[in-house]
């Protein structure tokens, strides 16, 4: 990931913790034909002191045979983004902009034994039922032989972390005036990811006046 400017950087724990928190991303490997890349749900976890981004895919995903414990994989995630209009600005001759948030997790990617794919699946619904307001639903509750055959038909990769990169490009580098005419025009928006991104603006300087409350993100 290139990183525009030193002040849009994640610092890595904060990185770790946006995508653990998002829980799906894009993972992208190359085979001799070029790119190959997954939309995937994963969990992340600590194991010898490396954070491990664990996914799942269908035992038929080329990106199976790809996990051989030497070739690396990437694991895109994004946030919210929203287009800056240049007029939204304060000031004048500015350029209009995109505003987003999004990690960059790689390193080596290594498939896990079948046996492994039931403990991974009872993670991940652990991590992804805790975000919804019932109770939560586990695999005990299928018939054991539809959930034996749906978690014959996966394949689990470990992506042991070494880089992580991220990202939060909120206008960091603006001027006051400019920094609150764009959230307010962005909490002003239909979009949820424009709302969202103007309370994360509005938290990097919460001593200036601006025309919503504190949170706009519902």
């Amino acid at each position: 990931m290139h990183i525009l400017r030193p002040q849009f950087r994640m610092e890595e724990q904060a990185a770790l913790q946006f995508a653990a928190e998002r829980g799906f991303g894009v993972l992208v490997a190359s085979d001799a034909q070029g790119p190959r890349g997954s939309h995937v749900p994963f969990i992340l976890v600590r194991r010898d002191d490396h954070a491990v981004a664990q996914v799942h895919l269908t035992a038929r995903n080329p990106l199976v045979e790809l996990a051989d414990g030497v070739r690396r994989f990437l694991l895109i995630v994004s946030g919210a983004d929203c287009y800056v209009s240049n007029d939204w600005y304060s000031s004048v001759d500015n350029v209009s902009t995109w505003l987003y948030e999004a990690v960059h997790l790689s390193g080596v990617g290594y498939l896990r034994e079948l046996g492994d794919n039931r403990a991974h699946g009872d993670k991940l619904l652990a991590v992804s039922e805790a975000r919804l307001p019932k109770q939560p639903w586990s695999l005990a509750s299928m018939e054991p032989a539809k959930r034996e055959q749906m978690l014959s038909a996966i394949r689990v990769i470990d992506i042991v972390v070494d880089q992580i990169e991220g990202q939060s490009k909120l206008n960091q580098h603006k001027i006051d005036a400019d920094h609150v005419a764009v959230a307010n025009q962005l909490a002003r928006s239909e979009n949820s990811a424009s709302r969202q991104l103007a309370s994360k603006m509005r938290s990097l300087r919460p001593h200036l006046a601006y025309d919503f409350p504190n949170s706009v993100d519902g």
